[in-house]
């Protein structure tokens, strides 16, 4: 199963196990809801699905890495209370509450969300100590003396024998209790989260020719060497850190995030090459509409590796305007819902001053946004777009404020010019993309690259979720054309290899 799927398991998971019936009851007792126990090799992204699982179900979620812990802080610390049996007074050992469950009633607390995920990373690498509480942990679902709350379900992580020397192997009784899933490192899945989130285009151009090289673990002599989806994007990061620092990242900072020296000295290698195509075929001329015709008769005769090269540069322009304008799209559509309730507002409130109204409305904003991050239901991106609308509302109630005392109604009409304003911006952006798609189109055309290259081309912005959206919107007739004629070739490639 790879990475996508499994966070799909996860989610109906939570969904199956958090279904209530016409009592309030969970229709799965929590006796019954089995732990999720995915095992995969590390690196692949187990841990980051639990984040945007959670987030997507609108649920909290509590991380550990039991690893990190020992027998005291995982079950608590003994101490002796007094119980009467039988008409005796016994002494008997009980255990402080576990850090972990603490951790959860705190979760509930600071969130107000009383359902959740209690995530336990790298479950079966514990010490020797610590793995009877794990074992009763995964079949009770208790830490010490203290049970895990209901609505809470568990998913624990861990890594396959051949990666972890300390693994161990959970017994038949404990297998029996659980629900297990295993987790491959796919390359496809990868790439469309790369291209969602932005990735520098170096890494995905290099990973489309070398997808042998996205993930590798390998033990040699001098230990082991490997890449990993996660090594991949952090190094993707720094690149763009580096860029903005004007700072060209080396072989040994690429060995630093991609510990498989083959790889990381032949992505250097490629690190060079992409910025000399980049400067060399005048990427930015090309999307100004000015491309060289001699730089254009170069690549139609330059060799496929360098024609894929400066391919992934055409694409990650296009798909980065596309990704301007999806994340524009979102901001506005954040503030207009905000205007809405300002409007609503000052139909049901008429005594008060516009400028009062639009400061409660703005400030509703930020604190359900403050409320959601406490919560972590927000990604980076919704953060983004909470924190841009914000911004503008409150440019909005300065001018008001400067324009002086004003009834509602013209008060509105303003701000709907303001409104009106940025909306120009954001159809402006979205304009930018599909020139920018048209843009890159004539290049191909003009350069002769329309067999293969038009394909590969066709099929990466068809990875990219955001790309496949605003293009089904938008009118390049040449893009539903080449589209057209991969899917029909896809179909014929379908039914020949039936036929074979």
């Amino acid at each position: 199963m790879n990475i996508k799927q499994a966070k799909q398991e996860v989610m109906d998971t939570v969904k199956a196990y958090l279904m209530k019936d016409e009592y309030g009851e969970y229709v799965i007792p929590g006796v019954h809801q089995r732990p999720v126990l995915l095992l995969g090799a590390p690196g692949i992204g187990k841990t980051q699905i639990m984040e945007q699982a959670a987030r997507e179900c609108g649920v909290a979620l509590v991380a550990y890495t039991i690893t990190h812990h020992t027998r005291q802080s995982a079950i608590g610390l003994p101490f002796i209370s007094k119980h009467t049996f039988d008409g005796k007074e016994q002494a008997v050992t009980e255990y402080t509450m576990s850090e972990i469950v603490a951790s959860i009633y705190e979760k509930i607390e600071k969130t107000g969300l009383k359902e959740g995920i209690l995530f336990i990373d790298e479950i079966n690498c514990v010490s020797e100590t610590l793995a009877p509480a794990m074992l009763q942990f995964l079949q009770c679902k208790t830490f010490g003396n203290h049970k895990i709350p209901d609505g809470w379900l568990i998913v624990a992580a861990g890594n396959p024998p051949e990666y972890n020397k300390s693994v161990r192997e959970f017994d038949v009784v404990t297998m029996d209790r659980i629900r297990k899933i295993e987790v491959e490192a796919d390359f496809q899945v990868w790439k469309e989260y790369a291209y969602a989130n932005g990735l520098h285009p170096a890494v995905i151009s290099y990973l489309n020719t070398k997808k042998q090289n996205f993930y590798q673990m390998e033990t040699t002599i001098d230990g082991r060497c490997f890449a990993t989806p996660r090594g991949w994007e952090d190094l993707s990061t720094m690149i763009g850190i580096y860029e903005k620092i004007d700072k060209t990242i080396d072989r040994e900072v690429v060995a630093q995030y991609i510990q498989h020296p083959k790889i990381a000295k032949d992505f250097a290698n490629y690190l060079e090459l992409f910025y000399k195509y980049r400067t060399d075929y005048q990427i930015e001329e090309i999307f100004k509409g000015n491309p060289d015709e001699i730089l254009m008769k170069k690549v139609s005769h330059a060799s496929f590796d360098e024609r894929l090269a400066v391919l992934g540069l055409l694409i990650s322009k296009v798909n980065e305007r596309i990704r301007f304008a999806v994340e524009k799209e979102e901001e506005m559509e954040l503030l207009q819902g905000t205007l809405i309730r300002y409007k609503e507002s000052g139909q049901a409130e008429v005594s008060k001053d516009a400028s009062e109204l639009l400061e409660e409305v703005t400030a509703g904003l930020l604190f359900e946004e403050k409320q959601k991050k406490e919560a972590e239901l927000l990604s980076r991106r919704q953060e983004q777009n909470y924190r841009r609308a914000g911004t503008l509302l409150e440019t909005y109630l300065q001018r008001l404020r400067l324009e002086g005392s004003m009834d509602f109604e013209t008060a509105f009409a303003k701000i709907k010019e303001w409104f009106e304003e940025e909306n120009q911006k954001y159809l402006q952006m979205g304009q930018t993309a599909e020139q920018y798609l048209e843009y890159a189109f004539d290049f191909l055309e003009g350069t002769g690259l329309t067999g293969q290259e038009m394909v590969i081309f066709i099929t990466e912005l068809n990875s990219n979720a955001r790309s496949v959206a605003f293009l089904q919107e938008c009118e390049s007739e040449r893009y539903f054309r080449y589209n057209k004629e991969l899917l029909f070739s896809e179909k014929r490639e379908k039914i020949l290899e039936k036929l074979n």
